[in-house]
C-alpha cells in the first residue's frame, strides 16, 4: 500500500496550540500514558462541551428540511457527518464544536432526513437520500474549503461528498469508517437468511446500540445502497485523509479502514488504530485523538495555502 501510513496507535500528537510536546508511542506506552501525564493541562473544550447554539433549518424544495447548528468562523470549516440514525448531539459532534469555537473556525453539524429534528420519514430514507443531505449542507450552508469528519455511515458519505465536490472538500477524517458497510454486512449473511429477508422485505439487523436490539432495515434500502458502493474500484479522492478506528470495533472491522486506504487514490493517507477502542470511539482518549487529528490537518492545510 504505497503512500499509506499505518500506525498501530497514533505516532504523533500535534502540539502547536497547547504547547504539548510531540511524542512517538506504541501499544505499551501509548496514548493513555500521554493523557495520564497531561491530565492537569487538558484544554477547556475537552473538559466540558456545554456551549449551546440554536437549531436552524435548511429549506429544500421537494426535499425534507434539514435541522442544523452552525458556528461561523475561519476557514477551513469543519462539517460533522453522523453515523446511522445518529443525530447531531452526540459526544463527538459536541466536542468538535467546542474545539472549533475555541479556535474560531467555522463548524456545522446536522441531522439526516428522518432523524432527530429534521423532517422526513426514516422508513423512506436511503444511502442515496442521505448523500443528498450531505451535499445540500456543503452547497447551501458551508462557505469556503471544508474538512469533513464522518462517523461510521458518515465516513462512507464523506467519500461520496469528496468525489462530488472536490474543489470544496479539502480533507477527510473518518471515525470507524463504514464504506460499503451496510452492503458488506448483508452479503456476509447465509444464503437462506438473505432469501428470507428478500421475501419479508425487512432485515432485522442486530445492534446493541438500538433499544430494540435490532435495526429494522428495508430490503429496498440495502439494494439501493449497492449503487453507492466504492470499494470495488479505486476511490477518486485526492485530498489528505485520516482514518481512525478502534480495534475492538465489532460493528465495522478495523480492516475496513485499511481497505479504504488501499483503494483511495490519495497518497496522503494515515490509518490510526486504537487498540482498546470500540465502534463509537467516544471515550476521552478517543475524542482527544480526534480533535488532535483535525487540528493537525488545519495546520497542514494552512501551510499549503501560505
Amino acid at each position: 500500500m504505497a503512500g499509506v501510513g499505518l500506525a498501530a496507535v497514533a505516532a504523533w500528537v500535534p502540539c502547536r496550540r497547547w504547547s504539548w510536546a510531540a511524542v512517538t508511542f506504541g501499544f505499551h506506552h501509548g496514548f493513555s500514558t500521554l493523557l495520564a501525564r497531561k491530565t492537569e493541562r487538558t484544554p477547556q473544550w475537552l473538559r466540558a462541551c456545554r456551549h449551546k447554539t440554536s437549531i436552524s433549518f435548511l429549506s429544500r424544495p421537494d426535499l425534507p428540511n434539514l435541522a442544523y447548528k452552525r458556528l461561523k468562523g475561519k476557514s477551513p470549516g469543519i462539517i460533522f457527518i453522523p453515523g446511522y440514525i445518529s443525530n447531531m448531539n452526540g459526544t463527538k459532534a459536541l466536542a468538535i464544536e467546542e474545539f472549533c469555537k475555541s479556535l474560531g473556525h467555522a463548524y456545522i453539524r446536522f441531522d439526516y432526513s428522518g432523524v432527530g429534528n429534521s423532517d422526513g420519514n426514516l422508513e423512506e430514507c436511503t444511502v442515496g437520500k442521505w448523500r443528498k443531505d450531505v451535499l445540500s449542507i456543503i452547497d447551501d450552508l458551508a462557505e469556503g474549503p471544508q474538512i469533513l469528519v464522518g462517523s461510521s455511515l458518515g465516513g462512507w458519505l464523506m467519500f461520496h461528498a469528496a468525489i462530488a465536490r472536490p474543489q470544496k472538500v479539502v480533507a477527510l477524517v473518518g471515525v470507524a469508517t463504514a464504506v460499503d458497510g451496510l452492503v458488506t454486512q448483508f452479503n456476509q449473511l447465509p444464503i437462506e437468511t438473505k432469501k428470507e429477508i428478500e421475501m419479508k422485505g425487512v432485515w432485522p439487523m442486530p445492534s446493541k446500540y438500538s433499544e430494540e436490539g435490532v435495526y429494522r432495515i428495508q430490503y429496498s434500502v440495502i439494494k439501493e445502497a449497492e449503487h453507492h458502493c466504492l470499494l470495488h474500484s479505486p476511490i477518486p479522492v485526492k485530498c489528505p485523509i485520516r482514518l481512525l478506528h478502534g480495534m475492538k470495533d465489532d460493528i465495522v472491522p478495523w480492516h475496513t479502514s485499511v481497505q479504504v486506504a488501499d483503494r483511495v487514490v490519495s497518497t496522503d493517507v494515515d490509518v490510526i488504530l486504537r487498540k482498546n477502542s470500540d465502534h463509537r470511539m467516544k471515550e476521552k482518549a478517543d475524542i482527544q485523538l480526534l480533535v488532535y487529528t483535525i487540528d493537525d490537518l488545519i495546520d497542514k492545510l494552512s501551510t499549503i495555502v501560505h
